[in-house]
């Protein structure tokens, strides 16, 4: 069968030298909100956008004032009839009152909660630290006496003001705590999975395709998952040097072009190693008896 002409041994020789370690263009792998953490793992995280941060904080500060309302409304009287408080101290346990609503209350919720509150659970998010940890004491704390200034007493104007200039809406509190807003609500991706192309069905029924190297294998994976993102040059030049890569591991090779080549290896070796754990899953299945019976004979205890 005649070898595809952008793998052959002419295009070999006349193309680029492709080590085993060469990776896909650097726009595959990175992505805006990518988080390296302190062990050098790459998260891909997504932050929550000013407009959820400031439903949800618009919650929030319902929810605390309403608290501290309550406790003027319905503590306060108690304990003015209960102790006989005058007036400087009803004024103290005033103030108490709010203290506890606008920061030992959220303080005590984010650490409770590991980050969330009633207005981030609203909106789907949750505060965690820039490496992407949970929060603790400190980052509560800082975040809330923050809170009085910035929401409390100018209604909001520095948080917006701050989250607006922020790439990742950070407010004040969180850029002295080292936190931000992650949202949590990410739909499930499904990729879809295509089996052999039409121009290669008959070609895989007696293809010998043999097992690549795993690096090689997520590098065909990921190309074949984002090659419309891709210039039509760079689609072409890196299907080409992963055609020339992969070709050792297939025999006979398709008179196709290099992209369908690839789709069709891919295919074949997904449902080929498919079938190979059903087989060994069934195999399971009838030892199962013999691996965990026992002898005959040989009594329970």
């Amino acid at each position: 069968m005649p070898r595809p002409p952008a793998i052959d041994q002419s295009a070999r020789a006349s193309s680029r030298a492709v080590s085993p370690t060469t990776s896909l263009p650097e726009s595959f792998a990175e992505f805006d909100d990518t988080i390296v953490t302190g062990e050098a793992v790459a998260l891909d995280l997504r932050t929550a956008s000013f407009v959820l941060r400031g439903a949800g904080a618009m919650i929030d500060w319902l929810t605390y004032f309403g608290l501290y309302v309550l406790g003027i409304l319905l503590l306060l009287p108690v304990l003015i009839d209960s102790l006989q408080l005058d007036d400087a101290l009803v004024a103290a346990v005033a103030i108490a009152l709010l203290v506890v609503a606008i920061v030992v209350a959220p303080i005590t919720v984010e650490l409770l909660t590991r980050g969330k509150s009633l207005g981030k659970l609203a909106v789907g998010a949750r505060i965690v630290r820039d490496d992407g940890g949970a929060i603790g004491f400190r980052h509560a704390f800082i975040r809330a006496l923050t809170g009085v200034l910035e929401i409390y007493l100018t209604f909001g104007g520095i948080a917006i003001a701050v989250s607006l200039l922020n790439s990742r809406s950070k407010r004040l509190g969180d850029l002295l705590a080292g936190t931000y807003s992650q949202y949590e609500r990410v739909s499930r991706v499904v990729k879809p999975v295509y089996g052999v192309p039409v121009q290669l069905e008959q070609w895989a029924l007696t293809a010998d395709v043999a097992r690549m190297p795993d690096r090689l294998s997520r590098r065909i994976s990921q190309y074949l998952a984002q090659a419309g993102q891709l210039t039509p040059d760079t689609r072409v030049r890196v299907a080409r040097d992963l055609a020339i890569e992969v070709s050792p591991f297939v025999s006979p090779l398709p008179a196709v072009d290099p992209e369908l080549f690839l789709a069709g290896v891919a295919a074949v070796r997904r449902e080929r190693d498919f079938t190979a754990l059903q087989l060994e899953a069934r195999g399971l299945e009838r030892l199962a008896p013999v691996l965990t019976g026992l002898p005959n004979g040989f009594p329970e205890r």
